[in-house]
């Protein structure tokens, strides 16, 4: 089988989780990575076996290897749109971490300049199997017609106990890109892109309304010291009648859990986007079934492996339900309106 070669630019905490998954691939293999930190690409090399003449302290570098048939963006929110364009520029296919920018200013200047180029949003969920089954499971009508769902992303991030059991707020670090409006920080841009991303997909699901307005009402926003948005909520009104209840915080532990309601039954997933607990229940009037689903520990195999198909069938997308540009268009478009 033809194996896809994946360059990594920014080496961070996820790419190391990304990077760790190609071990299972075996369509894909990582030949690549690039870091302005020098301790990072001696980690890196160690420990994926990345040869010499394929670490390179400087991402232009990268993009310019002929052999690098991918590039996985890694780097903080704010780097996101400079190197999609480089990518673009140096005609390498794009796979760029969550979201893909930071605005819709930036988004619609790519959509005149993307042209054929392959670019896929960096939703790992969307590939694994407990989304498959999901996806599945509406195919099939087990729950009739769409009308509403809840969808929520929250990890307490802002307090902590101390040794006495008492919760106390944490030091803020400003620097932090989390906490930087400049650097793409905030909840609605690190965590509620899950549950918009997921709200376009089972919204338009065999929609024709993929071009039409989505509606965000019912903003709510709690705005932390540094400025940035630490706790958000929204309903998302669909021109199809579909509507959807979203929310994400770094005040509260909400969990990942997504509640989608149809005319004949309900589909509850707990952990939506880890899938650390594969699981998924559907609820009737009369019965409740859970359905056990079997997958890798790492998420991102699915997402490597599915991306690194598509690349070898020569598509200039992934395959639904993967995050494409048009996706990414609409969904950006929303966060905007979250945002702002």
């Amino acid at each position: 089988m033809k194996q896809v070669n994946w360059g990594i630019i920014g080496l961070g905490t996820i790419a190391t989780k990304f990077a760790d998954a190609f071990k299972l691939s075996k369509n894909a293999k990582l030949l690549a990575v690039a870091s302005k930190n020098q301790n990072k690409i001696k980690y890196f090399k160690e420990k994926f076996n990345i040869k010499d003449d394929y670490c390179f302290n400087n991402y232009e570098d990268l993009l310019k290897s002929k052999e690098i048939d991918i590039v996985y963006i890694a780097l903080p929110n704010s780097l996101h749109f400079e190197w999609i364009l480089k990518c673009i520029e140096n005609k390498k296919k794009i796979l760029v971490e969550k979201p893909a920018v930071l605005n819709f200013k930036e988004i619609d200047i790519l959509k005149i300049k993307i042209g054929d180029i392959f670019f896929a949003e960096a939703f790992m969920y969307a590939y694994h199997p407990q989304t498959l089954k999901v996806i599945d499971l509406l195919e099939k009508n087990k729950i009739g017609k769409l009308i509403l769902m809840e969808s929520n992303f929250g990890i307490n991030i802002m307090t902590k106990k101390n040794f006495l059991g008492f919760t106390k707020k944490k030091l803020i670090n400003k620097k932090s890109r989390v906490f930087n409006k400049d650097l793409g920080g905030g909840a609605i841009l690190d965590l509620g892109c899950y549950p918009v991303s997921l709200s376009t997909l089972i919204g338009l699901f065999n929609s024709d309304h993929v071009n039409k307005r989505i509606e965000v009402k019912n903003i709510q926003k709690e705005l932390g010291t540094t400025g940035v948005d630490i706790d958000a909520a929204a309903d998302l009104h669909f021109q199809n009648g579909f509507k959807s209840s979203i929310r994400a915080s770094f005040t509260e532990n909400l969990g990942q859990k997504s509640f989608i309601k149809g005319t004949k039954g309900s589909i509850i997933i707990q952990d939506t986007w880890t899938a650390d607990k594969a699981l998924v229940e559907i609820q009737s009037e009369t019965t409740i079934e859970k359905i056990q689903i079997e997958s890798e520990k790492n998420i991102y195999f699915y997402e490597i492996d599915a991306i690194s198909k598509s690349v070898i069938d020569n598509k200039n997308k992934p395959e639904f339900p993967g995050i494409n540009f048009d996706n990414t268009l609409i969904n950006t478009k929303i966060l905007d309106e979250w945002l702002n």
